[in-house]
């Protein structure tokens, strides 16, 4: 895979996360993404911070600083409506390499 097939997965898994749950901080995101994996997948903090602030840029999702549970101040994100559209085309791209990747190991 290449760097941007990777990109694109954590756009996805980011997305795909906001998208169930609302409204979540960066922690949050993480911790959804680690539990909703079964603890399969671990997002650092190094990929995740660069990639919501690249999603915000191009206007796939919104922020917002509020306080947490903890009375901490945190930047929460939440999905736009473009956020939505590219939801949907990224759900379409993973769908079609998941289908090659099968095609392939059923060839084998």
């Amino acid at each position: 895979m290449s760097r941007n097939d990777l990109q694109g997965s954590l756009d996805l898994l980011v997305l795909k996360t906001l998208s169930q749950s609302g409204e979540l901080h960066g922690y949050g995101i993480v911790l959804h993404i680690q539990r909703a994996s079964d603890e399969l997948l671990r997002v650092e903090e190094g990929s995740l911070y660069p990639a919501l602030h690249r999603m915000q840029q191009s206007g796939w999702i919104s922020s917002e600083w509020k306080l947490t549970e903890t009375n901490r101040k945190a930047k929460y994100y939440r999905l736009t409506a473009a956020g939505r559209r590219q939801l949907q085309e990224a759900e379409k791209s993973f769908e079609q390499l998941v289908k090659g990747i099968r095609a392939i190991l059923r060839y084998a």
